[in-house]
């Protein structure tokens, strides 16, 4: 994994990391401010690290999705046959994100809700009167990524919308000299106003899934690998949901993940990992009739499995895994199917069966 970024001094760092299901280790960092723009001198940075840690131990490379990582990606596969590159989850979410924050009812719900924040929390009197009226409770709530704590600010600001209220038509905000200046009368029209809350309201259902799915792929509980293709899916049906499937409140806004999606994010891993997570496999059989999430399997089988032999024998192996016969049926993998990720059951099965080696779907389940 790559992750870049600019220090105080405006040079650009990239950190490198090797992440796998035991922890994730510092490889090193480096000064890249010379070449971090050219897609070409980015893949032979990539193509050296994978050259020390060995073609065989890499799945995927991940890095974020600016057109030099593009291009050095491209020219990364092209080179090494056998693993994938990936732009960053988290990183293609949070575009997602800003490409909806642009449509204009939401960007200037944000901005409108931007302004009366920075505004009471700009004056120790504001807010020392906000402290009061939300018993302690602040408007500002800090995430992964800028959008996401808009949209958790958002949050709170409806949360506190009553409060808010009485806040900005009360007798002590009436007495404050700053309710007759400008600044203090655009906050008050914005409180009070009903079309904002319900922009507020409406802004919340459109970016509230896609939030639970950053959330998803930027934690810790487990590897998400298995689990970004069908958090996409139930993000756009909880929209269409939340708007009782009227196309006109949310079609732009499929578009833009729909675009993200497809372009950036909707990878032959993602869909491996959805047919290969028995978690959802078992609750819905249908998934080996998707073309897509089959596709996207064989085309990793034929990708990060160069032995001929063991194709094969994960192609046998896939029939008891659809069945649930063999280990994949037993009590403790069942049991366990919705509680750990799948390569952590296959650790599991080898510490208790005393398995000295993988190599049929299993590897393929705890690579993944």
């Amino acid at each position: 994994m790559s992750d870049a970024w600019t220090d105080k001094r405006q040079q650009s760092i990239i950190n490198f990391l090797v992440n796998s299901l035991t922890r994730t280790i510092f490889l090193k960092s480096i000064d890249a401010s010379d070449y971090v723009k050219t897609g070409e001198k980015m893949f032979e940075l990539l193509d050296g690290i994978v050259e020390k840690i060995r073609e065989q131990n890499v799945v995927q490379v991940v890095t974020d999705n600016g057109n030099n990582y593009v291009l050095a990606g491209k020219l990364l596969m092209e080179k090494r046959p056998n693993l994938f590159w990936t732009p960053c989850a988290a990183h293609c979410l949070d575009l997602m994100l800003e490409d909806i924050g642009k449509l204009p009812l939401i960007q200037k719900t944000i901005k409108s809700a931007i302004s009366l924040v920075s505004f009471t929390y700009s004056h120790s009197s504001t807010l020392s009167m906000l402290r009061q009226f939300t018993n302690g409770k602040e408007l500002v709530r800090h995430a992964v990524t800028r959008f996401a704590t808009s949209f958790l600010s958002l949050e709170r600001l409806y949360e506190e919308k009553g409060n808010l209220r009485r806040m900005f038509t009360s007798d002590e905000w009436v007495r404050n000299k700053l309710s007759r200046e400008a600044k203090g009368r655009d906050a008050t029209k914005i409180v009070i106003r009903p079309s904002f809350w319900n922009h507020v309201k409406y802004t919340l259902k459109i970016m509230g899934p896609l939030v639970r799915v950053l959330r998803l792929v930027d934690g810790e509980k487990k590897p998400p690998m298995g689990y970004i293709y069908e958090a996409i899916e139930k993000a756009k049906e909880c929209i269409m949901k939340t708007f009782s499937n009227d196309v006109s409140k949310y079609s732009e806004v499929l578009k833009i993940i729909d675009n993200r999606w497809n372009c950036q994010l909707h990878r032959p891993l993602h869909a491996a990992g959805h047919f290969l997570n028995p978690e959802l496999f078992y609750d819905n059989p249908r998934i080996e009739l998707d073309l897509e999430v089959t596709k996207g399997w064989f085309e990793c089988i034929t990708r990060l499995v160069p032995s001929i032999a063991v194709q094969e024998k994960i192609l046998e192996e896939q029939t008891l895994y659809k069945a649930g016969y063999g280990l994949f049926g037993s009590s403790f993998a069942k049991s366990q199917r919705k509680k750990i990720s799948p390569g952590k059951i296959v650790i599991n099965f080898t510490k208790i069966y005393k398995f000295s080696s993988i190599k049929g779907l299993d590897k393929f389940i705890l690579i993944l």
